[in-house]
């Protein structure tokens, strides 16, 4: 059972937290996990300012800049990390905005605060040895020989496509054929854009569907489970898991690490960083930019090695 929250605050600030949360569930159709860690958010900054008194509407008002850094820095000391401070920032911040939206409290040194930047997390890409190596291990760990092929197909579309895992198994019988050149996907947003197909792919789809003990439908699901119902990703997921232990490869090898690789590795080949946009669909070439990072990575991990000077003692 769960701790009860102590918010610290007199009766007709703890109206107002009740209202706040209210809305939470009922307008921003909050889940109660999420309504459970804004309101412990919200409760320890209460706890941080109250100085062991009950705090009042006109306390929060009365607020300024530096008591809300000062809050800041103590949960910096007890190293809280940016992510969970990140989200207290947005709790405080959501149930301050919600008191000016509703005419109870204007306090406009709240604007001032922002939620610490979080350490940039570059794409995991796998090794070109390491990829050939699970495409060739895919057919071996699956239950019957025609899942095995499945598996493969799918593992190729994500790698030599740069697919999302959703946007391959949302493919329908007769969105490939053995006269595509080009795939037209669905990606985020209902955003449509044109893959180029490698025609070594074709052969694996298509030796799936000659092995496959299911008839299928033009518009029906392409890839299917053992029930003959459209794969869940989680299976590829699973799959990539027994891959990972069977060959000694990283938690960080996953079906989008495979679309990672395909797009760090084009961008090692030449390619433009626009072109690998168009191709991942991203919205924004920012986005896309983060493969840059990852190449320069690359480079001052091999220079490091490579150069006479970092062997010397």
């Amino acid at each position: 059972m769960k701790q009860k929250i102590e918010f610290n605050a007199d009766a007709e600030l703890s109206a107002v937290i009740e209202k706040w949360q209210k809305w939470l569930v009922a307008e921003r159709l909050y889940s109660e996990h999420t309504l459970d860690g804004y309101s412990r958010d919200l409760a320890i900054f209460m706890q941080s300012i109250s100085s062991g008194k009950e705090i009042s509407l006109s306390d929060l008002e009365r607020l300024e800049v530096r008591d809300f850094r000062r809050f800041l820095s103590e949960r910096a000391v007890k190293y809280i990390n940016k992510s969970s401070m990140g989200r207290e920032i947005s709790a405080i911040k959501n149930f301050f905005k919600w008191m000016d939206i509703n005419g109870i409290v204007k306090n406009p040194a709240i604007s001032v605060i922002t939620s610490p930047r979080k350490p940039k997390v570059l794409p995991k890409a796998i090794d070109v040895s390491d990829a050939f190596d699970m495409l060739d291990e895919a057919k071996g760990i699956a239950a019957d020989a025609w899942q095995g092929l499945r598996d493969k197909a799918i593992l190729m579309l994500l790698y030599g496509c740069g697919l999302r895992i959703s946007e391959a198994l949302s493919l329908n019988v007769g969105d490939i054929t053995d006269q595509s050149e080009f795939l037209r996907i669905k990606g985020k947003g209902n955003k449509e854009r044109i893959v180029p197909l490698l025609p070594v792919i074709w052969p694996h789809i298509e030796a799936y569907l000659a092995n496959t003990p299911y008839t299928f439908n033009v518009g029906g699901p392409l890839f299917v489970g053992a029930r003959g119902e459209r794969l869940s990703p989680r299976i590829i997921q699973r799959q990539m898991q027994k891959l990972r232990a069977r060959l000694g490869l990283p938690d960080t090898v996953t079906p989008h690490a495979l679309r990672h690789s395909f797009a760090t590795q084009l961008l090692q080949e030449g390619v433009d960083l626009r072109s690998i946009q168009e191709l991942l669909g991203h919205s924004s070439l920012i986005t896309t930019q983060r493969y840059t990072d990852v190449q320069t990575e690359t480079l001052k991990r091999e220079y490091h090695k490579a150069h006479p000077l970092e062997k010397q003692e």
